[in-house]
């Protein structure tokens, strides 16, 4: 990890406890050389968030005013920011159902500061390739991905998708009729690093089917390949595909 490189990227804080808040607060400004805010309450992350543009919210689940769900889906509903929850959870479904939210990873508590660190800088990358985006609009009858303005439509519609969720669909979109497996599309969207559960990428196929397929019980566009993973299958006609 290049620390040198981390002075222009932005990390708003948001964590209700301060001895935790305090601590990751220190070690990513003075460690990890980020520039960051911190926060302990919905409100308050929301004025932040509003004024700072953060690349990163590291956004603990449960807080005084309102919850890391609600504010996750506020935030995200205003710019395509990555989020990374806190959670005290250990149940796994719990912490599906965290990334099913929108977020683009979480971290158990109590959990270790370098860790963290690899999990930031792996999110980061995201940022990264999401403001240098290297490919030409995809266009498939009527479905159209633009990698420039991060926006997928179907018949001129806007489909909502988180930054996670476009860049696993633009992804498979850009290889029709390919068929990677889990550990592959963690590799290639994720990072090499990824160190969380790979049925993460179960949960964001469904996010992103409830929002492009017509019948998620027999999709068109995403297929599962029984035994090894998923595929993107470019239709003959759209007409009938609506978000």
């Amino acid at each position: 990890m290049n620390i040198e490189k981390n002075t222009d990227k932005k990390i708003l804080l948001v964590e209700d406890d301060p001895a935790i808040r305090n601590l990751v607060h220190r070690f990513l400004s003075n460690k990890q050389h980020y520039q960051v805010e911190s926060v302990a309450d919905g409100k308050s992350a929301i004025a932040s968030f509003k004024e700072f543009n953060p690349d990163l919210v590291i956004l603990d689940i449960n807080l005084p005013d309102t919850n890391g769900y609600q504010l996750c889906r506020d935030m995200q509903a205003e710019t395509n920011v990555c989020v990374l929850m806190l959670t005290s959870s250990t149940d796994r479904t719990g912490m599906l159902n965290v990334l099913a939210e929108g977020a683009d990873d979480y971290m158990t508590k109590p959990f270790d500061l370098e860790e963290l660190a690899v999990r930031v800088d792996v999110v980061m990358r995201r940022v990264r390739e999401r403001k240098s985006p290297q490919h030409q609009p995809l266009a498939f009858g009527h479905l159209t991905i633009d990698p420039l303005r991060r926006e997928v439509k179907i018949n001129q519609e806007l489909v909502k998708l988180t930054a996670l969720e476009f860049n696993l669909f633009h992804f498979l979109a850009s290889n029709p009729g390919r068929v990677w497996t889990r550990t592959e599309l963690i590799r290639e969207v994720w990072g090499h690093e990824f160190v969380g559960d790979p049925r993460v990428v179960d949960v964001h196929i469904g996010q992103i089917r409830s929002h492009i397929e017509v019948n998620t019980s027999q999709p068109a566009l995403i297929h599962t390949v029984r035994g090894v993973g998923y595929k993107f299958e470019a239709p003959d006609a759209l007409a009938d595909v609506s978000a």
